[in-house]
């Protein structure tokens, strides 16, 4: 476990890299962005909301490739999350809350034309580094 409720599987399963036999192991420095990631973002609003299920976080840069994910992307550091949204409102009220409470570089309420949405956010090893950058509104391609 990295935290109490967030495994080392779950912040580093990748059905992608399944498939494809691809590694995706995060070295010292990854991991331990990991657990700054549940510990600042995750834990705090799991106790808020409960249980919450993760797309995706950790990446390693095939794995990344493979999914086409953006170059300089937070997932290769562990420093990002995607969350998964059962619907609009849950979405909406975690964006919220996050806004509020955490110390967070990026949070982008991401959506497609096809229906998908999830929330990606970031959280920095270094919290001086962190932009506080919010979209509530991100179109993604696809």
């Amino acid at each position: 476990m990295l935290t109490e409720h967030f495994s080392y599987n779950e912040m580093t399963r990748s059905a992608w890299a399944e498939k494809h036999g691809v590694d995706n192991t995060p070295d010292a420095l990854q991991l331990a962005a990991l657990q700054n990631l549940c510990r600042v973002l995750l834990e705090p609003l799991r106790h808020a909301f409960g249980p919450i299920r993760i797309n995706s976080a950790f990446r390693s840069e095939a794995v990344n490739t493979g999914v086409h994910g953006v170059g300089a992307s937070k997932h290769l550091s562990g420093e990002a999350v995607d969350i998964h949204l059962p619907d609009v409102e849950t979405g909406r009220a975690y964006y919220r809350w996050i806004l509020q409470h955490v110390d967070f570089d990026q949070l982008l309420f991401e959506h497609r034309r096809d229906g998908a949405m999830w929330l990606h956010c970031s959280v920095l090893l270094n919290p001086d580094d962190n932009r506080h950058q919010a979209f509530p509104n991100y179109r993604v391609r696809g």
